[in-house]
């Protein structure tokens, strides 16, 4: 698929609207831990820290949704 000018404006506009950045800070060594542990499991770094903080917001208040 072509990724025309349109779907980056739309991207931007969609990101804009629902998306929030949590920038986060880590030592270096931390993330190569953070990174074989995603890798270990099959995911993204990003995938694996938003499913940590689902665990754990779940375990302190029950369900999330």
């Amino acid at each position: 698929m072509v990724y025309t000018e349109a779907n980056k404006k739309a991207d931007m506009k969609y990101k804009k609207a629902h998306i929030k950045r949590i920038p986060l800070d880590v030592q270096k060594e931390k993330y190569d831990e953070i990174k074989a542990a995603a890798d270990k499991a099959g995911e993204t770094v990003n995938g694996y820290i938003k499913k940590a903080i689902e665990q754990r917001m779940e375990n302190e208040n029950g369900s999330v949704e």
